[in-house]
């Protein structure tokens, strides 16, 4: 960026990371400043760099698994369906239906969990100390969930090509059917303490403002996108792995500001109930891993893969030559496209409003730096 004066005065220059809490992971934001007004603001990524997509290529399809658990780790389960969804398609594997269900019940828990870290993350940005405990108590229970499932609390490791590893252990349901009994209130709780709430309204409403046709342009997906009013929703528009079979809305915003970006993650949260009651009410008997060959060699071509993640659209470009290892893999990571957006965002709003900015992002440095 060059220096530049205003008003005869120059422009502050300021970093605010790599090591800055607020920027949720080792994110740089270079800003310009006059006064507390952000003139301009550069992001500067690549502190987290790991090469996952380089190492997907020398390595067997299945052996590359557990990287994308971890490429978001808030989202591990997200991450590596959407992987497997692209493997099975390349393989024309069929999956069991109880499996299918299984695994789209585990992502939308995943999908409130990862809102519900959002949520207390953000709201502790702005200066919301008691939402960020409620947050993480409701949280703890899913993760209590996963840890019967999966093994694992965070870097999940249960869905395997053709279905699952293993059926769900006993007292699972009547868990899961205690939790969402009970969550409904917790989000009218945190409902309470937030969205008519002046000192947040005056936070979020009208910052960070992005219309409809500009979200599009720059290619975002998830809730800042339908923040705008764009009914897009990769769940609705390409279904995949049974999701047609579950009825539930999109929600979506009217202003694109934080605010509405807010209000569309926490309506997402009772969707995603809604989806995990039909999954337990409808969950068929029958096996959870279907037939699979032990060395996995696709036909020589492109395949993409695309779910609806936390964050947005996820999607799996995978290139394979015939061999038992993709020659290569490339991930689209939905918080990547969103961040390169900051810059229009912040621009003319306070430095305390980048604050806020950046949480409405919902941003996830693993899967930035991949």
């Amino acid at each position: 960026m060059e220096q530049t004066t205003v008003l005869d005065t120059q422009v502050l220059e300021i970093n605010m990371g790599p090591q800055h809490p607020s920027t949720h992971g080792v994110l740089r934001v270079k800003l310009q400043l006059d006064g507390e007004k952000v003139v301009d603001a550069d992001c500067i990524i690549g502190y987290l760099h790991r090469g996952i997509e380089k190492i997907s290529e020398n390595r067997s399809y299945i052996e590359c698994v557990p990287y994308y658990d971890r490429t978001d780790y808030i989202a591990a389960v997200s991450n590596v369906y959407g992987y497997l969804l692209g493997v099975e398609k390349m393989m024309g594997i069929e999956v069991p239906e109880r499996a299918r269900y299984i695994r789209v019940m585990m992502t939308e828990f995943n999908r409130i969990a990862s809102h519900l870290l959002w949520l207390a993350t953000h709201a502790i940005d702005i200066g919301a100390m008691t939402v960020f405990l409620y947050c993480f108590r409701e949280r703890e229970e899913i993760l209590k969930l996963f840890e019967s499932l999966f093994g694992a609390r965070l870097t999940t490791h249960a869905f395997r090509v053709a279905g699952l590893w293993k059926d769900l252990p006993p007292g699972f349901e009547q868990a899961a059917r205690k939790f969402i009994d009970e969550f409904p209130d917790r989000v009218d709780e945190y409902e309470q303490l937030l969205t008519h709430n002046r000192i947040w309204m005056d936070r979020t409403q009208g910052i960070g403002v992005i219309s409809g046709e500009e979200a599009i342009e720059w290619g975002l997906s998830g809730p800042v996108l339908r923040g705008s009013g764009v009914d897009y929703d990769v769940r609705k528009a390409r279904p995949y792995g049974g999701y047609e079979d579950f009825d539930f809305d999109v929600p979506l915003g009217k202003n694109g500001d934080t605010y509405d970006r807010y209000l569309i993650r926490i309506e997402e949260m009772r969707q995603s109930l809604r989806i995990i009651q039909q999954t337990l009410d409808r969950l068929p008997d029958g096996p959870v891993r279907g037939k699979a060959p032990r060395i996995l060699k696709p036909a020589v071509g492109e395949y993409f893969s695309t779910i609806e993640g936390p964050r947005g659209e996820l999607g799996y470009y995978i290139v394979s030559d015939g061999s038992a290892q993709p020659f290569r893999v490339r991930i689209r990571p939905p918080t990547f496209i969103s961040l390169q957006a900051l810059r229009t965002l912040v621009k003319g709003h306070l430095m305390a409003d980048v604050v806020a900015i950046i949480g409405t992002l919902d941003i996830v440095l693993g899967e930035i730096d991949r």
